[in-house]
């Protein structure tokens, strides 16, 4: 089966807080080249944002108003060939849409795990509603036009989560090889990070698809009756 994975476009309401950064119809196009490529795209998750409201505490009116802000990319999300699965950032769609936290698959022989991956973040494990409020007031720190400071921040998430682009030193990516390896599966594929990552751990294969927010491009192009996993920031 050969699949596509893209996580993390924050698809927002439009203005300072919407993270997408593309123009849809540049974005359409990219949809197009997957949907011609590919049997199937999950979409892992932090797909539309819904924690940067002016007022916190209404996710439910905040994906509308992303769904409303980007209509022909929620229409296409909508179909076939997309398979859902939220992270934290659009949680309110398992509830609105009934959609999932987690995909398993087995293709060719080879048994798959798609997840976000926030569930492995201990911040939002036991503290969602601090990680919430963090985003939130992340919202006004954008539209406050403080871009440096967002900067800053966003590096300190990355640090507070273990996150690093060295496989041996990611302690996300640790976290869900040892939860992969007790669930029995071959290959476990995140996001959250934004860092698109590749890693071997014995049998065990890791993949991250990225991110695609704030005008970066990065999609998983697996292939499992050919054995193919790879990383890609282009079409």
């Amino acid at each position: 089966m050969e699949i596509a994975v893209i996580s993390d476009l924050h698809l927002g309401p439009g203005g300072a807080v919407d993270g997408f950064g593309h123009d849809d119809s540049e974005f359409v196009r990219f949809l197009a080249f997957l949907e011609a490529n590919f049997e199937r795209i999950v979409l892992l998750g932090d797909i539309w944002e819904t924690l940067t409201g002016s007022l916190p505490g209404d996710p439910a009116a905040e994906l509308l108003a992303a769904r409303l802000a980007h209509p022909e990319i929620g229409r296409r999300f909508s179909g076939p060939p997309y398979t859902y699965i939220h992270g934290n950032h659009d949680l309110v769609a398992g509830a609105v849409l009934g959609v999932p936290d987690e995909f398993a698959i087995e293709a060719d022989g080879v048994r798959l795990l798609f997840t976000h991956g926030h569930q492995g973040d201990t911040l939002i494990a036991r503290r969602r509603w601090l990680s919430e409020l963090g985003v939130w007031l992340g919202g006004w720190i954008r539209r406050l036009g403080l871009a440096p400071l967002y900067r800053l921040l966003s590096s300190a998430d990355t640090w507070r989560t273990g996150s690093s682009e060295d496989s041996t030193r990611c302690a996300f990516q640790r976290e869900w090889v040892d939860q992969a390896t007790r669930r029995d599966v071959d290959i476990v594929v995140t996001g959250h990070t934004h860092i698109a990552a590749r890693a071997e751990h014995g049998n065990l294969l890791y993949l991250n698809s990225g991110s695609c927010s704030d005008g970066k491009l990065s999609y998983l192009a697996i292939d499992t009756k050919r054995s193919n996993y790879s990383v890609h920031t282009g079409f």
